[in-house]
């Protein structure tokens, strides 16, 4: 995730989170879809509900509309959703199977225990547990490198962390800032791609994206403003029971997204201008020459009368007019004969 590499990898995490309700084999086939669909990784949510939710706390709006059958509590909602530790590194193992890394976020002092051993390649703070004082002391205790959400955040708030996580054991060079709006669906008008620029001026090790709208095209739109990391969440179906289906691709959307993605990195190229290898062949076929216009015979001064430019240009290019006029023709020329000195 180096924020210097001039052809950067972006690195693109398929969020399954909670999508499993709860079933292992729902959980391996997201692993599958994941990596069938070409992600970097694939992430789960790994909580204990009792030590995150008081029993009083409310769904959010989307919740209720998308998971109305487990009441109105957070909680109700939260423990038909808990995965147990040894399910978690099952699915660690798996992951290692299919060749996709595998991260999960820890809701908890507890669940970042849970998750230790299985070797993530990078902590992810979600954006709800960045005013979390000592969550965020405990997760940087152990300095691995992060990567952090900064939905429903002011800038101050986002520096704030960015400054409780560096004064507790990592550096600037080990955190990478994702760009986020939490509302699921996220409006366009709320998208806000340019916070990116912004996120940029903290100088950490990369910024990116995670996103909430619906379909593919905010996050394609992410990569050709800079975005180094993408985040987006996937469900095998979106019409099963739950949360967040709703707001999630399907295999192949996802696939979709991650070929467009590639492609766009591809085409943003290098911060010059050149011609490339595959338009050279171009170049006589679509530029002009120098040309007769007439007949002109051997020492008649060349003219804007006899002479005009036309393709093909494997000529003398019309650029050097100025130097041609005025001069006397070597040969004779027919009509349409490209010039020469």
């Amino acid at each position: 995730m180096s924020a210097t590499d001039p052809h950067p990898h972006t690195i693109i995490i398929a969020e399954a989170g909670v999508n499993h309700n709860g079933s292992m084999d729902l959980a391996v086939q997201l692993i599958h879809a994941a990596a069938d669909a070409g992600a970097d990784y694939v992430k789960f949510q790994t909580f204990k509900s009792e030590r995150i939710v008081a029993a009083s706390a409310p769904k959010a709006e989307y919740q209720q509309a998308n998971a109305p059958s487990e009441g109105n509590s957070q909680l109700e909602m939260l423990r038909a959703l808990e995965l147990t530790p040894a399910q978690f590194a099952e699915l660690k193992a798996e992951s290692d199977r299919m060749n996709i890394g595998f991260i999960s976020t820890p809701f908890d002092f507890q669940s970042i225990e849970v998750l230790r051993p299985l070797g993530m390649d990078f902590w992810k703070i979600p954006s709800g547990e960045i005013t979390n004082l000592p969550y965020l002391r405990y997760i940087a205790g152990i300095g691995q490198p992060i990567v952090m959400s900064t939905g429903m955040c002011e800038a101050v708030e986002v520096e704030q962390a960015v400054n409780v996580l560096c004064d507790n054991g990592v550096t600037r060079d080990m955190i990478t800032l994702l760009h986020c709006n939490t509302q699921y669906p996220t409006p366009m008008a709320d998208v806000n791609l340019r916070a990116m620029q912004w996120l940029r001026s903290l100088n950490c090790a990369a910024v990116g994206y995670s996103d909430h709208t619906e379909g593919i095209e905010i996050p394609i739109a992410a990569v050709a403003a800079g975005a180094q990391v993408i985040e987006k969440h996937f469900t095998l179906d979106r019409t099963l029971p739950g949360p967040d289906h709703k707001a999630s691709l399907e295999p192949e959307e996802l696939k979709s997204m991650i070929r467009a993605i590639r492609n766009v990195e591809m085409a943003m190229g290098r911060d010059c201008k050149s011609v490339s290898d595959s338009e050279r062949q171009n170049i006589m076929i679509a530029r002009r020459s120098i040309v007769a216009s007439r007949h002109i015979a051997a020492g008649e001064i060349f003219t804007e009368e006899n002479l005009t430019v036309k393709r093909p240009g494997s000529g003398i290019s019309p650029m050097m007019w100025d130097q041609i006029i005025g001069t006397k023709a070597s040969r004779d020329f027919s009509p349409d004969d490209l010039i020469t000195l």
